[in-house]
């Protein structure tokens, strides 16, 4: 017996309450935006700068005890991870410790890093000391960081724009990027509202949450152009609704799917992955939910052509309204 999310030729109407659905995507948007405005978002070392110290040792890497001795020290945000190189001997064990700037410094401190020598030096006499490597990172780079993450967030999504453009008609690309900004201002919501670490993870997380919800909008959209000309008697609110109902069961089931392995990834991944994965896990959410409600409602609103032969657009209906075959 097969498991099914969704049932057999389901008929909902995705648009009996649009604008209920809509309202409370801008609600959020607005939250989200007040709350980036007021407490701004929690940057990690990656943005904030800070020193990384790179650790040899015979013993193999224990995160878990590094951090707890590392911990009385209250050295602020701390980045453990272990670096596997298949260029290293067997014998040799590396890890990397990011320590964010200390309070009125460019850069941890020498008494910094030698506090961290001593509390490393208890838990693993074979490490090296002093450490092979030990680099900052100040403020004025950290800055640039962040100016060229937003940038590769924004090309992103105006190369979206451009593609589906290219791909279906002008309605079609502005659903979609409404959509894309939609999934990421509330992802930025969501971390400012909630002050996780945000550090070039979550822009990686950022960027597959965009690819992500555009596939997911790409396959409703390709539905919608197919069953418009399939369907020419049909108002154009059927044929959306027609084309969502359609594709309703891979959307969920890549959702469900996509979701079980990114749970498993935030319980048994540890803390250095943890908010990437609950990035990825909000964006999965967010994207399905605006490929269904806020794209095809875009697309609704601005209506569509019906006829890709004749040149002429058919002219949109008032807002949620019909659209005349």
């Amino acid at each position: 017996m097969r498991l099914k999310l969704v049932p057999d030729n389901t008929s909902w109407d995705f648009f009996s309450r649009a604008k209920m659905w809509l309202g409370i995507s801008v609600f959020l948007i607005l939250v989200g935006f007040a709350s980036f405005m007021i407490q701004g978002l929690n940057y990690g070392i990656d943005f904030q700068g800070g020193t990384t110290i790179r650790t040899e040792s015979s013993t193999p890497v224990d995160v878990a005890a590094y951090r707890a001795a590392l911990e009385p020290a209250e050295l602020g945000d701390i980045s453990i991870t272990e670096v596997f190189d298949p260029t290293f001997p067997d014998d040799k064990h590396v890890a990397m410790i990011r320590i964010q700037a200390q309070e009125g410094a460019e850069s941890v401190e020498g008494a910094t890093v030698q506090t961290v020598e001593d509390a490393l030096r208890a838990i693993d006499p074979d490490m090296i000391f002093p450490f092979p490597s030990v680099e900052s990172v100040g403020p004025k780079v950290s800055g640039e960081l962040i100016q060229t993450a937003a940038i590769a967030v924004v090309l992103a999504i105006v190369a979206v724009l451009f593609y589906i453009w290219l791909r279906f008609e002008w309605q079609f690309a502005l659903g979609a990027v409404a959509a894309l900004v939609h999934d990421v201002v509330l992802t930025l919501g969501v971390f400012s509202e909630l002050q996780i670490k945000f550090d070039l993870a979550i822009i990686a997380a950022l960027l597959t949450i965009v690819g992500y919800s555009l596939n997911d909008t790409v396959v409703v959209f390709d539905r919608v152009r197919e069953n418009l000309r399939k369907y020419k008697k049909k108002e154009l609110k059927e044929v959306l609704n027609v084309s969502i109902n359609e594709t309703l069961s891979r959307t969920f089931m890549t959702s469900v799917t996509t979701l079980l392995a990114l749970f498993a990834l935030f319980i048994l991944g540890g803390d250095v992955i943890r908010g990437f994965v609950f990035a990825m896990i909000w964006g999965v959410i967010v994207g399905t939910y605006s490929s269904i409600f806020v794209a095809s409602a875009i697309l609704l609103w601005l209506g569509v052509k019906r006829d890709w032969s004749k040149p002429d657009l058919t002219k949109a209906g008032n807002q949620f309204g019909n659209v005349d075959a």
